[in-house]
């Protein structure tokens, strides 16, 4: 008989109050769009060769930011699972920022 058993995957939460969903909402924005806006406002404030540097840094730090928002909130089991931008920011949303409207509410 064989003992290996598939874990139970906990589901992305589904937010429900539109605060919440709203909070989710920006979240995602800054992870998907700061890179390119700060890049964008380098350029045109200083050069484009530092806007580069800047652009790069810029990655490399919202990447991480990006893992540390995943992994502070997603269970350990299933943090080998792919996670998008909007995955990451409804889970950090639901367990850290909106915990008690999700308790209120039922």
């Amino acid at each position: 008989m064989q003992n290996d058993f598939i874990n139970m995957i906990e589901p992305t939460p589904i937010l429900k109050c539109k605060k919440c969903k709203m909070i989710a909402f920006l979240i995602k924005i800054f992870l998907q769009y700061s890179i390119y806006i700060i890049g964008i406002i380098t350029w045109f404030l200083y050069d484009y060769f530092i806007a580069g540097a800047i652009f790069l840094l810029s990655y490399i730090v919202i990447g991480i930011i990006r893992a540390k928002l995943r992994n502070s909130v997603i269970p350990t089991k299933q943090r080998e699972y792919h996670y998008n931008d909007k995955d990451i920011a409804d889970w950090y949303t639901a367990k850290e920022l909106c915990y008690e409207d999700e308790n209120t509410s039922k």
